[in-house]
């Protein structure tokens, strides 16, 4: 089986760099006409470059077809207006990969509350405008793939990123909730948690770990995740190679009476409140690297 994109518009968000040019070159190379997004700011968000276009002429040396566009994805009109030029180009939008992104880490003490809402306001209600924009063309043809980008630390948490986590878990809310409503117009929405070595995790890894979680060993997944074919409602981690499904689970509980509903209760039957039977929780988005180097030191044994 081949996955190929041909006859199909995609726009991918924060495709300046990173982990959205290896989605919108490899969308490309595999027949899509993409709208390669980027403000082309720094990764605190603030700033301008031309990296958007430095992307589309990539894409248009290798043969395929590609335009820029410059929208602020936490501006709802500006999505709307690429949605519009995306349609006057091509004729439709069939793929939304909400990519964009800013980092502002700080404590919780220590963060601003100007830099908490910001960094919200980029990844959730950027994902939620450029989605919106693109909602009624993907009811109207029946058709839409759309991928959320999470993160381990929405997913598990993560010391000092209380604004970026939020966010993120956010997204992955969003998602499933659309994923519910688009299903009988074919629409199919996914999340992607991807741990990579890019301008927004540098100086996190080492200098051989940045290599080995090099950003297009995260796409294979997300294009996957945005085919014909594609699944709906996963939650899917990749990095370095490796590919996992995360899942919001939930134990079968204790069912509390009498005496026994009440806080005390609650407390004498913890245990078998939260037994998992052998289910893994993550207590940080570290772990979900560290499962990675797991896994890829039993392949390579």
């Amino acid at each position: 089986m081949s996955i190929r994109f041909d006859d199909r518009v995609a726009i991918v968000t924060g495709a300046g760099g990173g982990l959205g040019r290896h989605y919108a070159l490899e969308l490309a190379r595999r027949g899509a006409r993409v709208v390669v997004n980027d403000l082309g700011a720094n990764r605190s968000g603030d700033g301008a470059s031309d990296a958007a276009l430095t992307v589309v002429e990539e894409i248009r040396a290798a043969g395929g077809t590609a335009i820029t566009d410059g929208g602020n994805v936490a501006d709802h009109e500006q999505m709307t207006a690429m949605v519009a030029r995306a349609r006057e180009a091509w004729g439709g939008v069939h793929i939304l990969i909400n990519n964009a992104g800013v980092l502002r880490d700080k404590t919780f003490a220590k963060m601003t509350p100007e830099d908490f809402s910001f960094v919200v306001q980029v990844h959730l209600l950027g994902s939620a405008y450029a989605t919106k924009a693109c909602w009624d063309v993907f009811r109207e043809q029946n058709y839409g793939r759309v991928l959320m980008t999470s993160s381990s630390s929405g997913l598990f948490g993560n010391f000092g990123q209380a604004n970026y986590a939020a966010a993120k878990l956010g997204i992955v809310g969003l998602a499933r909730t659309l994923h519910l409503e688009g299903a009988k117009h074919d629409i199919r929405v996914n999340t992607i948690a991807p741990t990579a070595g890019t301008r927004m995790t540098e100086g996190l890894f080492p200098d051989a770990a940045f290599a080995a979680f090099a950003p297009e060993k995260v796409a294979p997944a997300a294009l996957f995740l945005v085919s014909d074919d594609a699944p709906s409602g996963q939650i899917v981690g990749a990095g370095a190679g490796v590919v996992q499904a995360s899942y919001i689970t939930l134990t079968p509980g204790v069912a509390l009476t009498g005496e026994d509903l009440s806080p005390e209760g609650v407390a004498r039957h913890w245990q078998a409140i939260t037994d998992r039977a052998g289910e893994i929780v993550p207590g940080s988005g570290a772990e979900q690297a560290m499962l990675i180097g797991k896994t890829l030191s039993t392949s390579e044994a």
